[in-house]
């Protein structure tokens, strides 16, 4: 379990909740984490893809219901910083958030290759059984997410 408190992100946001998502058009990961609160960042719930409008409904749901300070979003870049069509949907769906929940802080995260770092930290758990759940990646991905956003 690694140690977080030294990092400036856990300093400033000590006592604030945070959330993480990865957004998918089938199925969008959170998780959640509260500097000082809890001992590290952790999967939350999936939220399964029907519409964007059903999708921001959910997220701000969960803001509401968890008291959420600070939202983090996943966003994807070439593995060379450059943007693709779906950097700039996935731009695009954050801003829909941003409006939803005007009164957390919003930041984006490079998620470049979580989904295979979530893949190996999977088959390295016992947790999963050392074997990739699919049920489970994309909230595995958000907390990876979460804890590069910490650590940034």
């Amino acid at each position: 379990m690694e140690d977080y408190s030294f990092y400036p992100r856990y300093q400033k946001h000590i006592a604030k909740r945070i959330l993480a998502i990865d957004f998918g058009t089938k199925v969008i990961g959170t998780a959640m984490y509260c500097p000082g609160h809890d001992p590290f960042p952790y999967a939350f719930e999936k939220i399964i893809y029907k519409s964007h409008d059903e999708s921001i409904k959910s997220i701000k749901a969960l803001v509401e219901n968890e008291g959420i300070d600070i939202i983090v979003m996943g966003v994807p870049y070439f593995v060379d910083g450059k943007e693709s069509d779906n950097t700039r949907r996935i731009k695009e769906f954050g801003n829909l958030v941003k409006v939803a929940c005007p009164d957390q802080e919003f930041f984006e995260q490079d998620e470049t290759l979580t989904t295979k770092a979530a893949e190996d930290r999977m088959k390295n758990s016992p947790q999963f059984n050392f074997k990739v759940d699919v049920t489970k990646i994309d909230c595995v991905s958000a907390t990876i997410i979460l804890e590069d956003f910490i650590k940034s």
